[in-house]
């Protein structure tokens, strides 16, 4: 998910925020460690800096993960940095989508799951069976803004808004040249062809914060369920990850999707601008997604950190269509000869020197209240 094109958020930016851009899973979706896109040399190097710093803890072995797919790019930094000063670790990751990682997590088949969502009261409830004495809690550990991806030759600077984000994807808006979309565009020479919207196949969290935005921003076009992690609406079609979604996209002429983005800059896909209700539409960027997370509250208790964001904001700048990704793990009860490389790895990860080395990877931070907590949660797993 590195959610930006290549505008890396510097903390002096947002003066309330702290770098944090950081995962520790990645991803929805058949994706592989291999596929998230290299920024290069200058992200390499400063990763290999603060490898250096990384402090192992008693880590060793194999730690299991799976989830999601928004957090590719950051585990792929991550694992490389941390396996490489922690001589005899293995960091084991498989990306088959937040909804498919939380259940490897609830059936204890990993130690840790990443999601686009914060677990249910269902999923915590089911992970009380693995977690003795304890319970699965949410640790955010970095946002961003998802992406409206999509290709149509002679269009570069397309707007929408969350209505007309709706229809299209609710197979309720099928011509690109339609009225409401020509509103929104004066000028722009929209063409008389079929839009291709295209979908997650599998159960996501970026799937799951789309709807939320949609029922939130546009909840008379938009009356699916926003709690499900399964794309709801008829028509359409379907791909598998966030890179298969931002694949077919770059593909197709005439096309629509949704992925983080770090998906559209490295594949070189046009993003939309959202029109908020703000001055000016808002473009997916991580300074904007930012602006939008640090209104972000708290809903969680104890050692859990979910949160709820706003998307309805209409502030200045801010980017309302973001997620953020969690850090699944048990807060009591972690199998003993996982438990050190869990904290130590989940402990550079939330450090300031592990969300250093994601703002050239297109992460935007957390805002520094809540860097600050999961910090002070991550040493208290046990």
């Amino acid at each position: 998910m590195k959610l930006s094109r290549k505008n890396g958020l510097r903390a002096s930016a947002i003066g309330a925020l702290v770098v944090s851009g950081a995962l520790v899973l990645s991803a929805c979706g058949s994706d592989n460690n291999t596929e998230t896109p290299a920024k290069g040399d200058g992200a390499k190097s400063s990763a290999s800096a603060a490898a250096s710093s990384i402090a192992c803890e008693g880590a060793k072995g194999q730690l299991l993960a799976a989830g999601s797919s928004a957090q590719k790019g950051a585990m792929d930094l991550w694992v490389k940095n941390f396996q490489a000063a922690c001589s005899g670790v293995e960091i084991n990751y498989q990306g088959i989508g937040s909804g498919g990682g939380i259940t490897k997590f609830n059936q204890g088949q990993v130690a840790l799951a990443g999601s686009d969502s914060a677990l249910k009261d269902e999923e915590v409830a089911e992970s009380q069976k693995i977690c003795k004495g304890g319970k699965g809690v949410n640790l955010p550990m970095v946002g961003g803004p998802i992406a409206i991806g999509y290709k149509l030759e002679g269009v570069d600077n397309l707007v929408l808004d969350a209505s007309t984000i709706a229809k299209i994807f609710d197979n309720k808006i099928t011509k690109w040249n339609d009225p409401a979309i020509a509103r929104l565009n004066p000028g722009a020479k929209l063409p008389d062809s079929t839009i291709q919207a295209f979908h997650r196949s599998d159960e996501s969290g970026t799937t799951q914060n789309l709807g939320k935005y949609l029922s939130t921003a546009a909840p008379a076009d938009w009356k699916h369920d926003p709690k499900t992690k399964s794309w709801p609406a008829q028509g359409g079609q379907a791909a598998n990850g966030s890179s298969g979604l931002a694949a077919a996209v770059k593909d197709a002429e005439g096309s629509i999707g949704y992925f983080e983005l770090s998906f559209a800059s490295a594949s070189k896909i046009s993003t939309v601008s959202i029109a908020t209700g703000a001055s000016a539409p808002v473009a997916a960027t991580t300074e904007n997604a930012s602006k939008a997370i640090a209104a972000a509250k708290v809903k969680g208790t104890g050692n859990d950190v979910a949160l709820s964001l706003d998307y309805a904001t209409k502030a200045e700048g801010a980017y309302p269509l973001v997620l953020v990704t969690y850090e699944i793990a048990c807060d009591k009860g972690n199998k003993a000869e996982t438990l050190p490389t869990l904290k130590a790895f989940l402990n550079y990860a939330i450090s300031e020197e592990g969300q250093k080395v994601l703002t050239d990877a297109d992460y935007a931070p957390m805002p520094a209240e809540i860097a600050a907590k999961v910090r002070a949660i991550v040493p208290t797993l046990s």
